[in-house]
């Protein structure tokens, strides 16, 4: 059985099918790398919290030794 109709018709929508899977799988890959990029972002942010957070409790740390050392200081012994 033949099939009816131009191939004429046809062929222009098979190309455009083709580049249409084709930029899809662009996409797909495109998606993967930023998403890949985030990760490694986040975890790049997370790290630079844990450390501002350390920097921050040993300022703390350094104000309150510095307050409990004045008041031994003006304590009677």
């Amino acid at each position: 059985m033949s099939v009816t109709g131009s191939r004429f018709l046809k062929e222009p929508f098979a190309v455009h099918e083709q580049r249409f899977d084709a930029t899809e799988k662009i996409m797909a890959l495109q998606f993967d790398q930023v998403e890949k990029r985030l990760a490694r972002l986040e975890a790049m942010i997370a790290g630079l919290e844990r450390r501002l957070w350390m920097a921050v409790y040993g300022i703390v740390a350094v104000i309150l030794t510095q307050a409990v050392y004045g008041l031994m200081e003006l304590s009677p012994n």
